[in-house]
């Protein structure tokens, strides 16, 4: 075998999502784009805010050589102020700019966090359903990964989180609005949980950090607010994207941001905008960070995806199919009371196409996303419910 072993098993592990937008190309060359209703990918698709291009024009009307040279591996320190502005506002609690690194993405940022903190064998708890590629960032960093699971209505479960905290643990990892679920953990959850790690750590004469995955933070339907971390235990870190917020996707944006009292700050802080170096990401790309400085606390029109997560509910609800009312985030996760890889199945003949939830760590559950408009969504009910009276009538 030309590649390595453990990249063949992550492209194992990872083929489920891959297999059904595969299936969603080949499924529209034969049926027509308009047959077909593909619910697997979380690509944010809403324009972006006006202040984006509002930034794109000034950058352009004003154009300098220099924007695209090098910078700092930290970032553009007048990018770090706003952000740290950000996060002071969002969190309540105070940031600099010196404790901000620009990144690619949120996943630049929680791979330069895992590499300045992980020791190789030390454990990653997350919960479970989670974001598989979370596996994939523990592991190239030498960590364990470990799910812990959640609750029915797939809040954090303490108990099991108590249980699963070893003399190993160096970081749990909370991802709220959560992907797939559209959970969002609640204060008390999240003061439980800082309550929780403060006592392990204590008793296993070691630092237990949290880290904090928010590329969704705001986005959440029906006024529901993202409680913050940094209140409640100190030695957190964020990781943030405008990916979502600012239908920004493709350009890599975003940014870590660590509490101003955690332990050992600075020497975490070099680690990290070396991790950023040395990971070859070097730095986040200079144009999306003059973008995302002047549109900072803009976003894209949320209440959009809330009518698509409505109609989709409304759908679930017709066809009798249990689910968790999403309170944020791009996906819902219904329960389907059945193999998730076979429901799957079932629905590709009638042009629907969706994700089977066990490549989130949750079987007999399926991921559908909210990146479609709302008229397709409409058209879905009718396909919908006659593949599932179908899969129902059957003997």
């Amino acid at each position: 075998m030309s590649i390595s072993k453990q990249m063949f098993s992550y492209q194992e592990k990872s083929s489920w999502i891959r297999k059904m937008f595969e299936e969603g190309l080949k499924l529209k060359q034969e049926l027509g784009e308009d047959r077909v209703f593909d619910l697997t990918l979380g690509n944010p698709d809403l324009p972006p805010p006006e202040e984006v291009y509002l930034a794109l024009k000034e950058m352009i009307e004003n154009y300098k050589p220099e924007y695209h040279r090098y910078m700092p591996n930290a970032g553009f320190e007048d990018a770090r102020a706003k952000m740290a502005e950000k996060v002071t506002l969002e969190q309540g609690v105070k940031v600099s700019a010196k404790e901000v690194v620009m990144t690619c993405g949120a996943a630049g940022a929680l791979n330069i966090i895992f590499k300045a903190l992980l020791n190789p064998g030390e454990e990653v708890l997350f919960p479970s359903p989670f974001f598989v590629e979370y596996f994939f960032y523990t592991e190239n960093h030498q960590g364990i990964p470990k799910p812990v699971s959640t609750k029915n209505d797939f809040s954090l479960d303490l108990s099991a989180f108590e249980e699963a905290i070893t003399e190993r643990t160096k970081i749990v990892l909370i991802n709220s609005p959560n992907n797939p679920t559209g959970q969002v953990y609640s204060e008390e959850e999240i003061k439980g949980l800082a309550e929780l790690l403060s006592e392990k750590s204590k008793k296993f004469g070691k630092t237990i950090y949290l880290v904090s995955d928010e590329p969704y933070r705001n986005l959440t339907f029906d006024g529901v607010a993202v409680p913050s971390i940094l209140k409640h235990y100190s030695n957190s870190i964020i990781a943030y994207s405008f990916s979502k917020e600012l239908g920004l996707a493709g350009e890599r944006i975003g940014f870590a941001a660590v509490h101003p009292e955690i332990e050992e700050k600075e020497l975490l802080l070099s680690a990290m905008i070396m991790a950023n170096r040395i990971l070859g990401f070097v730095n986040a790309p200079a144009l999306a960070q003059r973008i995302v400085m002047k549109c900072t606390f803009s976003k894209v029109k949320v209440e959009i995806y809330q009518e698509r997560r409505d109609i989709l509910c409304s759908i679930l609800d017709e066809a009798n199919i249990s689910y968790v009312r999403p309170k944020g985030g791009l996906f819902i996760f219904p329960n389907v009371n059945m193999d998730d890889v076979a429901f799957c199945e079932h629905l590709k003949k009638w042009g629907i196409l969706a994700v089977p939830g066990r490549g989130f760590g949750k079987a007999n559950h399926v991921r559908l996303s909210l990146c479609v408009p709302a008229e397709k969504l409409k058209a879905l009910r009718e396909p919908f419910l006659s593949a599932i009276s179908e899969l129902k009538s059957r003997p």
